[in-house]
């Protein structure tokens, strides 16, 4: 069975997830006072009326990032305290953790891996929601989590909205010299001048081709200051998160948040990160300096941050007499599309049909997805930015693989980008980093389209470690690069001529270009979102510890206004709060796997069907680290990432 996605009625939306939720609260009573209490009579049952509420609620947090408004953001806040509190109830009933501890001692003879995963995923939660602690204690728990969820959609609104009502008009041509055609298509107003706002498509258009430097540090100081009363938001995060870790009994929300990841400290991902940047920096330094030097020739005696995407695109033509630009008219929007699903359909056997469904808006497509004939799940791409979209790019699921009553339910997910616009005249033409971006999510997606196990909370990229689930995603991206996969979709949009190999070697001969600066500072981010969150800090100390992060690791130094903590929603409002380092460790993990197809020639039947196999199919079911040497048949090579970036062989 597969899904339709109702759009048109948040309202009713909203109350079916209340009614659901007091529904879940009776049936959850009547489930407990069963003598017999097995996995298929009490956990089954909870968990199929908890998809089917949280089928709803995604449905209303999508509308929140996609399609959002006044009436959206008034019916988000008002559930999410309503939701919160739910899972924390859930976590903080003793009767149910005491259901789930036996059904796990008294049939762990005879459960299979992903119900087993359940029922010890589950009991871990119940630990990190305060089971066994006093009354008192699980009430100021509670409190937390929903003060918590609370600051972070108020974070995530903020930048939203500082992000929108910015606005800068150029009506000098000599302003918007050298801008690309497409993205000053995309900026000129109807009165002829030119319009550029912080949605990133405008945003790093101007920052990568403005010729004039004023305005270049006019936008990055717009960019770097959104949101200022984030700042204070952040501080009773931290103050928070910390607290709740001392009443769980961690000694900091580092720890806490490690608990349910493959990494197994906060010392150990210090280690990794700093033995990573002692490795990087370096390099970093030399590239800067190149850098530096080249900004000479331009008449930029002092290098500053607003300063460094234009000179190194010019650098990069410089050196490798290629403009990235010239790639896309390569990359049609739909023609990538259309390539990437060919490529999988190569790689991995499957098949992407289009079909028509009910959706949010009208460039929305939808498409269906099929192995060896049988159909597997349901995707829905929205990649096009709009005004009232979240930035950014990400892959949200919907539905997961589950059967009740002997009925399949299908999975489904969405991918969303911010892609520049396509006009009746006009198509949409991405960078070769928007391929790499749709590569990545499309990872995340299969992850989830694919999966064989019928357990939502372990089904698809549900219960995959956070440190490891940014995987299969890198793993792909990686394909965006190579010559065999970009001559498959790699069109010239009025030609229909193959983007030549001379531009696919530059691509490769770039892919790296300043490399170890861009590793810094993912180091940078990973570095201050471990440091901030071993104790509470105020909002001058949080940007005290960005400053000595930036010290440690940096070598492009930001000016002194920039407060781009306030802009990092990755930690304060999307998840990877303490776990920012995961897109490093799970890259070391991905760098790995792509070589072993690379060695092969990508097109490998006996690699893929291991992939498929044991990382899509078995999704969050089991460890991803026990899943990895399965596939592979061995441990992931930290070597395999400076190898990716061209900084040392493997």
């Amino acid at each position: 069975m597969l899904p339709e996605f109702k759009a048109d009625q948040p309202e009713l939306t909203k109350n079916a997830i209340l009614q659901k939720i007091k529904t879940i609260r009776e049936e959850l009573r009547i489930l407990l006072e069963k003598k017999d209490r097995t996995y298929d009579t009490v956990i089954r049952p909870l968990n199929d009326l908890i998809q089917e509420m949280q089928i709803q609620f995604t449905v209303l947090s999508h509308l929140n990032s996609v399609k959002n408004s006044k009436e959206i953001q008034a019916l988000y806040t008002e559930i999410l305290p309503e939701i919160t509190a739910f899972y924390s109830d859930l976590g903080q009933n003793e009767e149910l953790n005491r259901a789930y501890q036996e059904i796990l001692e008294n049939e762990s003879d005879t459960l299979n891996g992903p119900r087993k995963k359940v029922l010890q995923d589950s009991i871990i939660q119940f630990k990190l929601s305060g089971i066994g602690l006093p009354e008192k204690t699980k009430k100021k728990i509670q409190e937390i989590q929903i003060q918590l969820s609370d600051l972070d959609n108020q974070f995530s609104q903020n930048l939203l909205d500082a992000t929108n009502a910015y606005e800068l008009v150029l009506d000098q041509p000599e302003d918007v010299e050298g801008i690309p055609k497409s993205d000053l298509g995309s900026a000129k107003t109807e009165d002829g001048r030119y319009k550029f706002t912080l949605q990133m498509p405008s945003y790093i258009a101007y920052m990568t081709h403005g010729p004039n430097r004023s305005i270049r540090e006019t936008l990055y100081k717009a960019y770097t200051t959104r949101a200022p009363q984030n700042g204070i938001l952040i501080e009773k995060i931290l103050a928070l998160k910390n607290e709740l870790a001392h009443l769980l009994g961690y000694p900091n929300y580092v720890e806490l948040s490690l608990a349910t990841k493959v990494a197994d400290s906060g010392a150990t991902v210090l280690k990794f990160l700093r033995d990573l940047a002692k490795q990087a920096k370096p390099i970093a330094r030399k590239e800067f300096e190149d850098l530096e030097k080249f900004a000479q020739t331009l008449s930029i005696d002092s290098l500053q941050a607003y300063d460094t995407a234009f000179v190194s695109e010019k650098l990069m033509k410089s050196r490798f007499d290629f403009d990235e630009e010239r790639t896309r008219p390569y990359f049609e929007k739909e023609k990538v599309v259309s390539g990437t699903f060919q490529f999988l359909q190569q790689l991995l056997g499957l098949e992407f049909k289009k079909t028509s469904a009910e959706v949010w808006e009208e460039k929305v497509q939808v498409y269906d997805l099929y192995k060896d004939g049988i159909l597997l799940s349901r995707l829905y791409l929205d990649l096009e930015a709009r005004k009232d979209k979240q930035g950014g790019a990400w892959m949200n699921n919907w539905y997961s693989r589950n059967r009740i009553a002997g009925r399949e339910i299908l999975p489904s997910a969405f991918v969303v980008c911010n892609f520049p616009v396509s006009t009746a005249t006009a198509p949409s033409l991405l960078k070769h980093s928007d391929v790499v971006t749709f590569f990545h999510e499309m990872g995340h997606a299969l992850h989830h389209l694919c999966t064989k196990i019928e357990e939502p909370p372990v089904s698809g990229i549900n219960g995959v470690e956070w440190d490891a689930v940014e995987f299969p995603s890198q793993f792909l991206e990686n394909f965006a690069t190579e010559a065999s996969v970009l001559k498959i979709f790699g069109k010239h949009y009025e030609t229909g001529e193959t983007i030549p190999d001379s531009m696919i070697e530059k691509l490769k001969e770039t892919k790296n270009f300043l490399s170890a600066m861009g590793i810094v500072r993912q180091l940078e981010f990973s570095l201050f979102d471990i440091l901030i969150h071993e104790k509470k800090h105020t909002e001058a100390e949080v940007h005290s510890i960005l400053q000595e992060v930036r010290k440690e690791v940096s070598v492009v130094i930001p000016p002194d206004y920039n407060r781009f903590q306030n802009g990092f929603a990755h930690i304060f409002s999307g998840g990877y709060a303490a776990g920012y380092y995961s897109y490093k460790w799970a890259e070391v993990m991905s760098a790995d796997a792509f070589f072993a197809f690379v060695e092969k020639g990508v097109f490998d039947r006996n690699l893929s069907s291991a992939y498929f196999r044991e990382i899509l199919e078995k999704g969050g079911s089991e460890n991803a680290m026990v899943l990895f040497k399965r596939f592979l048949g061995r441990e992931p090579e930290v070597g395999s990432l400076l190898k990716l970036y061209g900084l040392k062989a493997a």
